[in-house]
């Protein structure tokens, strides 16, 4: 019977986990960052392989306000003509539907929980459902050097939902946390 309880105890701290947003970034070593002032937003970021697709004119005006928040907060400027940006910022997104499996426990029985006074579960029953776990890919291309300097990816970022304030809230989230160490190196 301790192991059941185990189980469900490590089910419960597993089903917590699976909303909490996971972030990873990369940069190539050496790329002195403090040179970067502007940036533009372009269709596609050579070097970032294809993880799905450009989203609708809404959702890429969502992504694009958030991360625009927080490069201006790291004293980056957008600009319009991507001929005059130190970096070429290009996104995507791709959602992904994956099995989760809920466990649900009723009473522990008898007096006292486990032990000679009885103990044990009542009944145990387990429930699945889908979940959509959004991941929202950064890339960051220096036009001068020809190449890839960052990439980020975080998921759980975009996660359909019917209230349009919760998602940009959780692009918000997600666009911060992405962001948080960037530019790499800085203190």
């Amino acid at each position: 019977m301790q192991r059941i309880a185990i189980l469900i105890c490590f089910g419960l701290m597993l089903g917590m986990l699976v909303n909490a947003q996971d972030v990873r970034t990369n940069y190539m070593p050496g790329t002195d960052f403090s040179k970067y002032h502007t940036y533009a937003w372009v269709d596609e970021v050579r070097g970032v392989p294809r993880v799905g697709g450009q989203p609708d004119q809404i959702l890429d005006a969502q992504v694009k306000q958030a991360v625009d928040s927080q490069m201006a907060a790291k004293g980056l400027t957008k600009v319009v003509d991507n001929g005059k940006a130190d970096l070429l910022l290009g996104f995507q997104l791709a959602i992904d539907r994956e099995k989760q499996i809920n466990g649900f426990a009723d009473g522990w029985g008898g007096w006292g929980g486990f032990g000679p006074w009885g103990g044990g579960l009542n009944s145990f029953s387990t429930a699945t459902s889908t979940v959509s776990i959004g991941t929202f890919v950064l890339g960051m291309y220096d036009p001068a050097a020809k190449k890839l300097v960052w990439i980020g990816a975080a998921q759980h970022a975009i996660e359909p939902s019917k209230k349009q304030e919760k998602n940009q809230e959780r692009l918000n989230k997600g666009a911060q946390k992405l962001l948080k160490d960037f530019p790499p190196g800085r203190n």
